[in-house]
């Protein structure tokens, strides 16, 4: 695995390709281009020998095997976005150092380092080749010399998937449940739980014997990060799981309660409306309480029209704030949707 931090600082974990996978692509992509270069070698130079001379049929032949050794990868890095046919057979694409795609200027110069000097043009392939094997098995990232000039490197997109824990793995045995229910894992690394997670996997296919050792390392290893200590005569495979499963537990009811935190909000707060003004004919009414920083008290509502009026003024325009009842407020929350929050997977 590789750590990659991209533009935006982000940690990527991105799986690097294997020397082998990497070697196979190449032989598959040179396994393509070796019977064009040979058919093309073979027209141009027995046509020559009827139509072209030597000079224009030594031209035609390289202009061809520019296209054939040049073209062929850059098209399809270009167009594929890092693969070749080879490394789509093989399921490994290349990337950019910082994780992103790889660019038209990255596969040009992936393309004229492996033409002109680790592959195809004598007699600089003869060191070409070898420094390019040495430096993609001491690299970290497995990079060969165009690699390194184009700031880039080979990942393994197909990645086998990961077996499942065993079902006795998933739970806390009851003899560890009082233990467990005091358990403080703040300090537990995620590189130590996903070791342990890795040895529980892959518990029945590992020997006997290196099952119990790497049992015994990981235990300690988690033992010294969790308190406090697991009750004694605890076999290893019981406690890594008891921890594990600890952690999840956790890690769920943490989750949930920060999706209760955004489906539970309070509505907010109404703000206070001015009372209505007292009924024509009234003897007393309760003063108006003022609005928040108002500068004028609300008006009263106009009296009544008399009776012999024959053209009764027009009720005023209702007002824009109205007295609230418990019935008017609107609560407010978000929907009863799932959110994007997801939990943890199972370690």
């Amino acid at each position: 695995m590789a750590e990659v931090v991209t533009g935006e600082a982000v940690v990527l974990d991105l799986a690097v390709a294997r020397f082998p996978s990497r070697l196979l692509a190449l032989i598959i992509d040179i396994a393509v281009q070796l019977p064009v270069v040979l058919f093309l070698e073979i027209v141009v130079f027995s046509r020559a020998a009827s139509h072209l001379n030597q000079a224009s049929a030594a031209a035609v032949y390289i202009a061809g095997l520019i296209f054939v050794v040049i073209g062929y990868p850059l098209t399809f890095e270009t167009l594929s976005r890092g693969k070749t046919l080879g490394k789509m057979a093989l399921g490994i694409r290349v990337v950019s150092d910082d994780g992103s795609p790889e660019r038209f200027r990255q596969a040009l110069v992936r393309a004229l380092s492996a033409a002109f000097v680790e592959i195809w043009l004598p007699p600089f392939n003869l060191i070409g080749m070898p420094a390019g094997l040495i430096t993609s098995m001491v690299s970290a990232r497995g990079k060969r010399l165009g690699d390194m000039f184009a700031g880039t490197f080979v990942i393994q997109e197909r990645v086998p998937r990961r077996p499942d824990l065993a079902p006795v793995f998933t739970v806390v045995s009851p003899p560890l449940a009082g233990w467990a229910q005091h358990l403080e894992i703040a300090r537990l690394s995620d590189q130590t739980a996903a070791a342990a997670s890795s040895y529980l996997r892959r518990y029945y296919d590992l020997r006997p014997a290196a099952r119990d050792q790497l049992g015994l390392q990981l235990a300690a290893a988690v033992a010294a990060q969790v308190s406090p200590p697991a009750p004694p005569g605890t076999d290893a495979p019981s406690f890594l799981a008891a921890v594990l499963a600890v952690r999840r537990e956790r890690e769920q009811a943490r989750l949930q309660a920060r999706m209760g935190s955004w489906q539970g909000a309070p509505p907010p707060q109404a703000a206070h409306a001015p009372q209505a003004a007292p009924a024509p004919g009234a003897t007393h009414a309760p003063q108006a309480a003022p609005a928040p920083r108002a500068t004028h008290a609300p008006q009263a509502a106009p009296a009544a029209p008399a009776a012999d009026d024959p053209d009764p003024p027009e009720s005023p325009a209702r007002p824009a704030t109205l007295p609230l009842g418990p019935d008017d407020l609107v609560t407010l929350s978000k929907p009863d949707q799932p959110d994007d929050y997801g939990f943890a997977q199972p370690l």
